[in-house]
């Protein structure tokens, strides 16, 4: 394999030979303009047999608005445990979109551009980048389990919020890609994240080039990638790892550890235990510590879908349905009162048709009713976990007085 410098765009360019082929890496900038026309003129100054791009069938979906949120069924989303994905997905899409309106440049412009030209010449368009949702799942998993709720919470304030983004987070878009941009304060204090984030998508997009170059045996294919993945692109393509295997690997999720499978159930021992002691010293005093925990559940969670803004039932329900879902780890209280809030407000055809461009503004979520859904999952879920710890901590305060 050969890496010789070129000097036909300004970007950073790496000319590599791969298993026959001639690869040209183009390193971009996610939100300069300068970028968008180095792709053009690329693609117009030399002939290529293909175009590889830093995208996943998602984000390209959600790029070219072919994603259509219509198709979305809430209820199987809520049931099958992926609405809180499906909110940062949603909270991502926003981002980008404010990112576009401060920046006057829309983050990934030269990826659209290079997906673009590629149709306009006929060429084949390789998505070379791993899905996004997958990708998001090896990271929640990757990182360790005393980190995952401040990561999955810092990710909803800093989408949520309405400041404007800072020079540390444009240098960020600079160097890297926006899932990059977006955990950057994470991963440079997370190896397992950095290595989810960034490392493992390297050895992904040259495992799916080889695959592609193997199965069409183009002659020159150019690769428009962020400039933060030239080096390991670079260096993964020099590796002979069979591509198949290399994606299978990187694609599977993680199963949760131990500790984490039993924690729900350890927490439930230890409450019934307090229940069992506190009815064992007297029945007033068993008693009490079951109002009590009904009371901090079904308060903290029906707060949690005040703050969602649900409709009445779906906050009456959170009262009701909290402290019994606490009590059984396989049902989950966000998921139960998002369910019947997607039954008592179901939403309407333009709330699918808007909610990409009513969760740029922070109202937006609450005012369309696909994103207010996801939010009544998220914040019942936040308020049902804090109130289970509350509650528990609370019962054996009380035994110990």
């Amino acid at each position: 394999m050969s890496d010789n410098a070129s000097e036909s765009v300004t970007a950073p360019v790496r000319r590599l030979t791969v298993d026959g082929a001639e690869v040209t890496l183009l390193g971009t900038a996610h939100i300069s303009r300068r970028s968008a026309e180095d792709v053009r003129e690329a693609l117009s100054r030399e002939d290529f047999d293909a175009v590889a791009v830093e995208l996943c069938r998602p984000r390209l979906e959600r790029m070219t608005d072919r994603h259509d949120w219509r198709d979305l069924d809430l209820l199987a989303v809520i049931r099958s445990g992926r609405a809180g994905m499906v909110a940062a997905q949603l909270a991502l899409s926003a981002y980008q979109k404010r990112l576009g309106e401060q920046l006057g440049v829309e983050p990934g412009s030269e990826m659209a551009a290079a997906v673009a030209v590629a149709r306009e010449q006929g060429l084949p368009l390789w998505l070379v980048d791993r899905d996004i949702g997958i990708t998001m799942k090896r990271v929640v998993r990757g990182v360790p389990w005393y980190q995952r709720w401040t990561l999955i919470t810092g990710i909803l304030t800093t989408f949520l919020t309405r400041s404007r983004i800072d020079e540390r987070q444009v240098e960020a878009l600079k160097q890297g890609d926006m899932l990059e941009s977006t955990f950057t304060e994470f991963a440079e204090s997370s190896p397992a994240l950095y290595e989810a984030l960034v490392a493992e998508r390297d050895r992904y997009m040259a495992a799916r080039l080889r695959e592609q170059i193997a199965r069409e045996r183009p002659q020159r294919v150019l690769v428009v990638i962020g400039a933060g993945h030239l080096d390991g692109l670079a260096k993964a393509l020099e590796g002979d790892a069979d591509p198949l295997a290399t994606q299978r690997t990187l694609e599977a999720i993680p199963p949760r550890g131990r500790f984490l499978r039993l924690l729900p159930w350890l927490v439930v021992g230890v409450i019934f235990t307090g229940f069992a002691i506190g009815f064992s010293r007297s029945p007033e005093l068993g008693r009490q510590l079951v109002v009590e925990w009904v009371m901090i559940n079904g308060t903290l969670t029906a707060v949690g879908a005040l703050l969602a803004r649900a409709h009445p039932l779906s906050i009456g329900a959170a009262f009701l349905a909290a402290p019994l879902t606490s009590l059984n780890p396989t049902v989950g209280a966000g998921m139960v009162i998002a369910a019947v809030q997607t039954a008592v407000a179901p939403p309407r055809m333009q709330d699918f048709d808007t909610v990409r461009e009513d969760i740029v503004r922070l109202a937006g979520w609450w005012r369309n009713r696909v994103s207010r859904i996801l939010l009544v999952f998220v914040f019942c879920t936040v308020g049902s976990a804090a109130a289970t710890y509350i509650a528990g901590f609370r019962i054996f305060e009380r035994l110990a007085s």
